[in-house]
């Protein structure tokens, strides 16, 4: 005699994926629109000159600024994550995050550069807040052992550069036409887009971040409030000290200091959740080949995040933008990087899955090995590149659309398989936390850029082939010596779905 299960069917509504992942998605597109139009608008405004209507800042503080800003964005994701598994939920955290990142480009689109900066500080604190819990919510529709993971992130990573690829073309002939601060408006539109489908559609999360992970005392949260809010009551205190003059900072010096303690923070939280989290066996040697994943991160993004800086100022200054008696906009040459990933994201999503089903599924460390190498390949083309240009002449477009060919099928390797591994590999109670600590990972490779892009020096061209071939060289060099600890990591990397084994002496009791 035989009976009938009843199994619950396979959501697969979303082009084979769960309905959950359209609402982020869409709120993500939209997001993702908002930051990507500002920040191409960032450094070319900083640096445009006082009659363009820019801040007119050197090109090395400008980079430092910069990257101290897209690394801030970034590393505001370690407290959001924590706020998202302790007090709000990653539902309720996102949607205030959205909230206060509208805020600060309604701030950037008032015509007046003494807000400038409380707008870029209210959009680092709503990323915080958004960022790494959209991306931890996509890894809570899916099951351990749901081979469809890969794919929904690579799905999902699609729709970020959907919202990129829209905001380059939009936001690039208002650019070209000095009209900053309506671009910045543009920014706050797609922004309010994103929160009305995101609170229209919740319903088909199914309770995916409703809650927090961890329950947490009365006492706990009450004392957590209050450092959160003494923090924002200190950051007011310095955003007004600095706009009044009464503190001057240098901000290549503070973008130096940045990137190390970034950096520190990153070692002592991943060490203390690995130390004193009270993880099984396996959870630790998960978490360690995570860890492998972190610094090919890392890496990548301080190469690729050049896009916004040193490339944007070679297309803007040192490229020849013309075809026929049309002029290029200087931030269409991003549009490259979104338009291959729209093209190339279908592909990659289906060599995961295809080989998946023929039994061979590359481990986390080597997808990350091959993105960082070809990465670095775009670099090389750079190089030659900036040759021609340090001999005084203006270059093809096609270098700069060569380099963003390499960039995003190396991004495509690595960005949504790292998501994907964060996702898979950390312990659940830690999850929006893992996430919040992997998003370092981006902060301290912003930071390192901007760093990095302050040596592009107008009045010493000489040095710009130089330095696109040490980033070159570096990024081979992590990625060869990752692809090598990854023939010990990959065996850890298949404990995250194993049951820890059982002692003799647990067994007995």
């Amino acid at each position: 005699m035989t009976t009938e299960k009843n199994v619950e069917p396979i959501d697969s509504s979303f082009f084979g994926h769960p309905k959950g992942l359209s609402t982020l998605f869409f709120t993500e597109m939209w997001e993702r629109f908002s930051y990507y139009g500002m920040r191409a608008l960032l450094i070319l405004f900083m640096t445009a000159s006082i009659q363009e209507g820019g801040l007119f800042i050197t090109v090395v503080s400008a980079s430092a600024i910069y990257g101290l800003y897209t690394g801030a964005v970034y590393l505001m994701g370690l407290p959001g994550g924590f706020i998202a598994d302790r007090l709000l939920g990653c539902q309720k955290t996102v949607w205030y995050g959205g909230l206060i990142i509208f805020a600060g480009h309604v701030v950037l689109a008032i015509p007046s550069n003494d807000t400038f900066f409380i707008g870029l500080v209210l959009v680092v604190l709503g990323t915080g807040l958004l960022k790494p819990n959209i991306g931890a919510m996509v890894g809570q529709l899916y099951s351990k052992d749901d081979k469809r993971r890969d794919a929904g992130y690579t799905l999902y990573y699609m729709g970020i550069n959907i919202g990129s690829f829209l905001a380059y073309l939009s936001i690039g002939p208002l650019k070209e036409q000095g009209l900053w601060h309506m671009a910045f408006g543009l920014a706050a539109v797609g922004m309010a887009a994103g929160l009305i489908q995101y609170r229209k559609t919740i319903y088909k999360l199914k309770g995916a971040g409703a809650e927090p992970t961890v329950v947490s005392s009365p006492k706990m949260i009450k004392i957590s409030w209050s450092i959160i809010t003494a923090f924002l009551v200190g950051l007011a205190l310095l955003v007004g000290a600095i706009m009044t003059g009464s503190v001057v900072i240098d901000p290549v010096v503070i973008a130096e200091y940045a990137a190390v303690l970034i950096t520190a923070i990153f070692i002592l939280y991943f060490a203390g959740i690995f130390f004193l989290g009270n993880l099984s066996g396996n959870e630790k040697r998960s978490l360690s080949a995570l860890f492998l994943v972190c610094v090919a991160s890392a890496c990548f993004w301080a190469g690729f995040e050049q896009a916004g800086s040193s490339l944007n100022l070679f297309a803007q200054d040192y490229t020849n933008r013309f075809i026929g008696s049309f002029e290029i906009p200087t931030i269409w040459f991003q549009l490259s990087n979104s338009a291959f990933i729209i093209m190339l994201s279908p592909f990659i999503a289906a060599l995961w899955i295809n080989l998946a089903k023929k039994m061979i599924t590359p481990s986390y460390g080597i997808k990350c090995a091959l993105g960082l190498i070809i990465m670095a390949l775009g670099f090389l083309v750079m190089f030659f590149a900036a040759q021609y240009a340090a001999s005084g002449m203006k270059v093809a477009p096609y270098w700069l659309v060569a380099t963003y060919f390499l960039h995003t099928v190396g991004e495509l390797c690595l960005s949504p398989v790292a998501l994907s591994a964060v996702s898979k590999l950390s312990p659940r109670r830690f999850a929006g936390q893992m996430m919040g600590v992997f998003v370092l990972t981006y902060s301290i490779g912003n930071v390192v850029a901007g760093l990095l892009a302050g040596n592009l020096d107008p009045n010493n061209l000489s040095q710009m082939p130089e330095l696109f071939l040490h980033i070159c060289l570096i990024t081979i060099g992590v990625g060869v010596v990752v692809a090598l600890f990854t023939l010990k990591t990959s065996k850890w990397e298949k404990l995250a779905d194993s049951p820890e084994p059982v002692s003799v002496e647990k067994a007995l009791a």
